[in-house]
């Protein structure tokens, strides 16, 4: 584990608060946060009536189990302000994600939600052993994506230098990385694999950077390995999601066991996603979050469809806020190919483990005389594909079958060379389904 100089910043005390505090804290949030919601958010309240509740219902933290869930649907559905509960001249800023189907999802904040927005943040960068004169580029995405500006405000917050480069333009990104002695960049993890690879190409490999904070996309333990390998970083995984309050609901500290949830903001429960059954500690399920001290839009009980698990047993880093699993997959982004589950993530650690394939792959779904077909299509290196035609065919073979005995069926390898697949500075969208019906 690398060290970093990083001094205890303000922010952070809560991350230790002693546990009976934390649930006391917890505990009074959300009695505020579901009194809030009840009083000024009229499809809340109509659940609890249906469920003949009141917030006084509330009397313990095992009660949460007994509130309604909140679903991205209902934000469709109440689109665009249906959820707020707060008036228009208190909202101070307005973000949308757009999402996969029809309009786009809404979020609104306060002044306070922004000021807790940024301290979380900071908590993260100093979970990872970030401090004042660090020089972070800031490569999400700026404008509607809540991204660009949650890390932004939050490394100014911190005393950072912020460089808000934006996503895309892989040749300046670089150049930035090497020009201004940059010690930190945050980006989506494909896109960073993408940005080194070429810095690499071109002999231009960062001298000072040290830290990688990546999110908005699932990635695996072998793809840390190799941002690792090539950049000579230590990669942070970063957690959140627009819907609670964009990035910083959660964030890795150097140990790297979880994520640690800054659960003084973001109570985290995890749930059985057929029967919605809690489930204890330590057993894997859908993450639900529920906010507790957003004032616009408060969230109860959030469905993230993001399958984790929570930890128990403390963290050597001494922090007392609980920690989940690093989410690889999703309840939603699950497809049946003749009847076996297959995750895109399973296709990823399969890949990495076979020499000369590159982490760059998409997953292409079609049907033929009625049944369903699989084409996986991977980038391998320049040198593998200008080898003798034997070589290549064993590679195929050898990947063919990692991911065969990885996802238990056999499906069509394609390889192509490099950069040949699109690339995204926002989350990567790894499957095409051209199924019909």
């Amino acid at each position: 584990m690398n060290e970093y100089p990083s001094p205890f910043h303000p922010a952070s005390a809560a991350d230790y608060l002693p546990l009976t505090q934390l649930r006391q804290l917890q505990l009074q949030r959300l009695q505020a946060a579901v009194t809030r919601s009840y009083e000024y958010v009229p499809l809340f309240r109509e659940r609890m009536r249906e469920r003949e509740l009141t917030p006084a219902a509330v009397a313990g933290l095992t009660d949460i189990a007994k509130l309604p869930f909140t679903c991205k649907n209902d934000l469709r559905d109440t689109y665009p302000f249906g959820l707020f509960a707060s008036p228009m001249d208190e909202i101070i800023r307005l973000h949308a994600s757009s999402g996969t189907t029809g309009k786009p999802i809404v979020v609104a904040y306060t002044q306070q939600d922004i000021d807790i927005w940024s301290q979380v943040m900071v908590r993260s960068f100093a979970a990872c052993g970030l401090h004042r004169g660090d020089i972070i580029q800031n490569a999400y995405g700026y404008g509607l994506f809540t991204g660009g500006l949650g890390a932004h405000y939050g490394a100014e917050a911190l005393g950072a230098t912020v460089i808000p480069a934006s996503g895309g333009n892989t040749e300046r990104q670089i150049m930035i990385l090497n020009d201004f002695a940059v010690t930190a960049i945050c980006c989506t993890p494909s896109y960073f694999l993408h940005l080194i690879e070429r810095a690499v190409e071109l002999n231009l490999k960062p001298r000072h950077l040290r830290v990688g904070v990546f999110g908005a996309e699932p990635w695996t333990d072998a793809m840390r390995q190799r941002i690792e390998s090539i950049a000579g970083i230590q990669a942070f995984d970063i957690y959140g999601l627009s819907e609670i309050t964009g990035p910083g609901v959660g964030i890795e500290c150097p140990y790297h066991r979880g994520l640690h949830i800054f659960e003084d903001h973001f109570y985290p429960e995890i749930i059985h996603p057929d029967t919605c059954e809690v489930l204890p500690d330590g057993v894997e399920g859908e993450l639900v979050l529920t906010t507790l001290s957003k004032q616009a839009m408060p969230m109860i009980r959030y469905r993230t469809r993001d399958m984790s698990l929570l930890y128990a047993e403390p963290c050597p880093c001494g922090r007392t806020i609980r920690r989940i699993r690093r989410i690889n997959r999703r309840s939603d982004d699950m497809f049946i190919i003749r009847g076996v589950n297959v995750f895109p993530s399973q296709i990823e650690s399969a890949l990495l483990q076979v020499d000369g394939a590159l982490p760059h792959y998409a997953i292409i779904l079609t049907r033929d005389k009625g049944l369903d077909e699989m084409e996986i299509r991977i980038e391998v290196s320049s040198d593998v594909i200008s080898d003798k035609v034997r070589a290549v065919e064993q590679l195929r073979t050898r990947l063919s079958h990692a991911i065969e005995h990885t996802i238990g069926i056999r499906s069509r390898v394609t390889l192509v060379g490099p950069r040949t697949l699109a690339r995204s500075e926002g989350k990567l969208n790894r499957v095409q389904d051209l199924r019909e019906g």
